[in-house]
């Protein structure tokens, strides 16, 4: 797949902006019971959903960083993904032609434990994403398909950055959906149990 490159950055760019402006508009100022209830044994609350990307962004974040800090490439008008850049990108669309998101297990460091501090857990996806645009910006001025970034699950292997981003965002993209659904299903079951009161039989 080959894209122009200033349209694809500024796609990744603006994606990211919305993920950014939800969490902040919406899901920020939530109580931490919304956050913290998962919709039902196993399925992942919506703080696990940020928590599991703000794994990711722990390693890729600053992988990015160092790369861009050693680039010198000029940059270039279009990029092409590799064939693995571009099926890790297919793998996370939450939507493929119609078809339902593929469900898949989370590698064990990548897997979200159940307590957690949701504000903390919030405040740190934030401020990934203002990082992540911030290096989606500064890779402008380089080639995105000469950079390249190793993958988490095997740091032999390494992605082109314009992959590396298209991952990324469709990952994000994957799993805020996933959390806007724990948050439905949660509301439901927290009004629920309100309703219920107590059994005084």
């Amino acid at each position: 797949m080959t894209y122009n490159t200033n349209q694809l950055l500024n796609n990744l760019y603006n994606q990211t902006e919305e993920h950014l402006n939800l969490v902040i508009a919406q899901w920020q100022s939530l109580p931490p019971i919304r956050l913290l209830t998962q919709p039902s044994p196993g399925k992942w609350s919506a703080a696990q959903c940020l928590d599991h990307l703000n794994s990711y962004g722990r390693y890729y974040l600053p992988a990015i960083e160092k790369a861009l800090a050693g680039a010198t490439a000029k940059p270039a008008p279009d990029f092409t993904s590799g064939w693995l850049g571009n099926y890790f990108y297919n793998l996370m669309l939450p939507e493929r032609k119609g078809k339902q998101m593929k469900k898949m297990k989370a590698p064990k460091n990548h897997t979200p434990v159940v307590q957690l501090n949701s504000a903390k857990v919030v405040d740190e996806f934030i401020s990934q994403q203002e990082m992540l645009e911030q290096l989606i910006d500064r890779s402008r001025k380089t080639d995105i398909s000469k950079v390249r970034i190793p993958i988490s699950i095997a740091p032999l292997i390494k992605l082109k950055l314009g992959d590396t981003f298209l991952f990324l965002v469709a990952h994000n993209k994957r799993h805020i959906l996933q959390a806007q659904k724990a948050l439905d299903e949660s509301c439901f079951q927290i009004k629920e149990v309100q309703h219920s009161g107590p059994n005084l039989s």
